[in-house]
């Protein structure tokens, strides 16, 4: 047998029975070649991520822009809204509930009501929990019942330092413990040990003394893991902070040689038989000269003047910046264009696939915060808020008035003309509801309706006619360039 490989290799037709990729030989001997476990591989450097990650919140330019990136399109300005759906056994829905329920979330939403330090909103808190699960990988929100607050609820962020990362173990019970999170032989978490300090406090101020042992039904760990069995997640900076980092080093010293190119300067050289400069000279003997327009300077036997000229920026420095920023914006999922904001050379075609695309990224992100941060604190608060009677409803029927819809932002149109115009198309030829079209832009199809009648039933009380059987406007030629 080994006789016919052998002569198979020789002969080029000897079948392939590995992978290249697995292959080791000069050009991949760098490449790991071990396998480990996702805990394994966190436990040891997730500190050191975060303190990165966190520096280039602080210094780096484009890593402030995806933070803003996220904020803006996952929450948008007013946060994600919530629209009550609580039906009566008719089928029809419950105005009175669903209304008295939604001005009850709102203003427990505010400062007061919100945390236990009264200090932000329900729109601070979904913010800060989004940009720190970015920027460290994760989040702690613990639930406090029985708050003094009219709804005997409220919440308290902590920092995911405050899990205490260095704590693993094997329980007498069977639980393990992995960086601070017990859970049971399903891996189910049982409960969370947490610090009772941040250890980058200063000494004597802060810096915790003991872990405490929370139940995990009073703690919301918010984290994206990305293999079976992890316990928390990185930053989601990971794969592109080298890069960004050595991108601004190298940025810093363009514009810094830059700044030196425009400062132009030279120097003179004397040799030992010139009979030396007979020019101005400083204090301490350095000969001074300055440089004006059509001016001339004749030097002396033995004098001789060297430029300094050197050439910066680069010829190729935007075009290496904008490749180093297309493999950092694909890292980060945000396209180059939002994330460099550079708009130059883009058409309505180009610019159109490219948000649609980024759009779905933003709406993969919403609807994980959704289910993973802001329902289930919406579930903890109405349970309280149904026994304190503030809510004046009946807590027999929790599980009805949970019916709800959460409404993320939604985007304007790249060209408002041309895309409604597919939308009427669309409608008239019942390729979409529209239902699904005021849902797309971020609308509720009962209120709109609701709205639509009030205004026909205010302008025929004043006498207005705003007719419904108009003529259709007639819709421009599309062109998509």
């Amino acid at each position: 047998m080994k006789i016919i490989d052998s002569l198979a290799r020789r002969f080029g037709f000897a079948k392939v029975r590995s992978y290249n990729a697995a292959k080791i030989g000069r050009l991949t001997n760098d490449w790991t070649t071990t396998t480990t476990s996702a805990n394994n591989e966190i436990r040891g450097d997730i500190k050191v991520l975060r303190a990165r990650s966190r520096q280039l919140e602080r210094d780096n330019d484009y890593v402030r822009r995806f933070l803003k990136l996220l904020e803006n399109n996952v929450l948008g300005a007013n946060g994600i809204n919530l629209q009550c759906k609580a039906r009566d056994l008719n089928g029809q829905l419950d105005q009175f509930a669903n209304r008295k329920i939604e001005e009850a979330w709102k203003d427990w939403a505010r400062p007061a009501n919100c945390t236990v330090a009264g200090n932000q909103s329900w729109l601070d808190i979904q913010r800060l929990t989004l940009r720190s699960c970015a920027r460290d990988g994760g989040v702690l929100i613990r639930k406090v019942r029985n708050w003094e607050n009219p709804y005997r609820f409220a919440i308290q962020v902590l920092e995911i330092d405050h899990l205490d990362a260095d704590y693993n173990h094997k329980l007498q019970n069977g639980n393990v413990v992995r960086m601070g999170v017990e859970r049971d032989k399903w891996e189910r978490p049982v409960a969370y040990y947490i610090l009772n300090g941040h250890e980058g406090d200063e000494f004597g101020m802060s810096r915790p003394t003991k872990r405490e042992r929370i139940p995990a039904d009073e703690i919301i760990l918010v984290t994206q893991t990305e293999r079976p069995h992890q316990v928390v997640g990185v930053p989601w900076l990971a794969s592109s902070m080298m890069r960004l980092s050595m991108l601004h080093g190298y940025m810093e010293a363009e514009v810094t040689a830059a700044r030196i190119s425009a400062a132009k300067m030279g120097f003179f050289t004397k040799s030992e038989t010139g009979e030396g400069y007979q020019g101005e000279e400083d204090a301490v003997g350095n000969l001074v000269t300055s440089a004006e327009p059509g001016t001339f300077e004749e030097l002396p036997v033995g004098t001789d003047f060297k430029a300094f000229d050197p050439t910066h920026p680069s010829t190729a420095f935007p075009d290496f910046v904008k490749a180093c920023l297309r493999s950092i914006s694909a890292g980060l999922g945000v396209s180059y264009n939002s994330l460099a904001n550079d708009l130059e050379g883009v058409n309505y075609s180009s610019i159109r696939a490219g948000l649609l695309e980024e759009r779905e990224e933003w709406k993969t992100t919403q609807g994980w915060f959704i289910e993973h941060v802001v329902d289930p604190i919406f579930r903890e608060w109405l349970t309280y808020a149904l026994l304190s009677d503030s809510l004046n409803l009946p807590a027999a029927k929790e599980e009805k008035f949970r019916s709800v819809e959460w409404k993320p932002r939604r985007w304007a149109w790249v060209d408002p003309l041309k895309d409604t115009q597919a939308n009427v198309v669309a409608v008239e030829n019942g390729f979409k509801s529209r239902r699904a079209i005021v849902s797309e832009a971020g609308g509720d199809f009962e209120n709109t309706i609701e709205e639509i009648a009030q205004d026909k039933a205010l302008t025929e009380s004043k006498g207005v006619d705003l007719a419904d059987d108009r003529t259709k406007p007639e819709f421009p030629p599309v062109d998509n360039e």
